[in-house]
């Protein structure tokens, strides 16, 4: 087997379960040494009574396989914490090439019905838990290449069909999902100059996040392949986390089963110019045209 990311050093959030756990263990079959982070919370974010940290759990079977882990329980979303979680893999294994975001949790609820609290959890863990870890990875991949170093780092995000769609009952999390992959657009056109690339993944998986709302889609079969098994998405994780991905760059990819799809983002669409200020009244007929020239849009999951 090839080993893609011999002696890279990742970072996993959310790494303790689901898929955060299929690419915690695939990036170290590649090779590389694996920072396993993970509160080990439950599937709305609340911390369970009595249970095993997942984190470590994680960290043992790559061990027993050979491989080089540490464990991680550091909020993403904490500002401070998440400095910790990048000091973590500098100390243990001198230096960092991969970050993979990957952590959070649901609080689903129809829109007319949700609070401010469930809206803040969900954005903080996601949204602000995908920008504290990249903020610190990049201020040390910056100073790296203003030292001359050569830097070949890479950004794994984590969207969602939610993201890319919309999700009827999560708007919380569909509104944080878009974020990140603009967030990733961004952190594609900025990074590049220090040698870093940046990517999301819009995975399709069995996780706690997916198996009771999606129920009938996520079963398992009875036989053959598991199409919704999560450690079908990691190795598109390990080949992005690779030396080989170095030129790819600001993309978001759909991964299901067997299928890697590369997603295309919003882009002008029909137009019509009067030259001049429209008058309101006039817009009904011009607005028809131009819904009536557009693709149709993707339909919202749910509906």
């Amino acid at each position: 087997m090839t080993r893609l990311c011999e002696a890279r050093v990742a970072i996993v959030t959310g790494a303790g379960r689901g898929l955060g756990r299929a690419h915690a263990l695939e990036l170290a079959r590649h090779g590389a040494r694996v920072v396993v982070s993970d509160l080990g919370t439950t599937r709305d974010g609340r911390k369970p009574e009595g249970e095993d940290d997942p984190a470590a759990s994680v960290v043992r079977e790559i061990e027993a396989a050979g491989g080089q882990a540490a464990w991680c329980r550091e909020d993403v979303a904490d500002w401070d914490g998440a400095g910790r979680m990048i000091a973590l893999a500098l100390e243990r294994f001198g230096r960092l090439d991969v970050l993979v975001n990957n952590a959070g949790f649901v609080r689903d609820r129809m829109f007319v019905s949700s609070t401010v609290d469930e809206w803040d959890a969900v954005l903080r863990v996601h949204l602000r838990g995908h920008y504290c870890p990249a903020r610190h990875a990049a201020a040390y991949w910056r100073d790296r290449s203003k030292a001359g170093e050569a830097v070949d780092a890479r950004i794994v995000n984590t969207t969602s069909g939610a993201g890319l769609s919309g999700s009827v009952g999560q708007a919380a999390y569909s509104a944080a999902k878009a974020g990140i992959a603009a967030l990733t657009l961004v952190q594609a056109a900025e990074l590049g100059r220090y040698g870093v690339t940046a990517n999301a993944i819009a995975p399709a998986a069995r996780t706690r996040m997916t198996e009771e709302v999606f129920a009938d889609m996520m079963k398992r079969p009875e036989g053959g392949f598991d199409a919704m098994a999560p450690e079908n998405v990691a190795p598109l994780v390990a080949w992005l986390a690779s030396a080989d991905a170095r030129d790819v760059t600001g993309r978001v990819f759909e991964a299901q089963g067997g299928v890697v799809r590369l997603a295309d983002g919003w882009h002008g669409g029909p137009e019509v110019d009067r030259g001049a200020r429209w008058e309101a009244a006039d817009l009904g007929p011009v607005v028809r045209r131009l819904l009536a020239e557009a693709p149709a849009p993707a339909k919202v999951y749910g509906t």
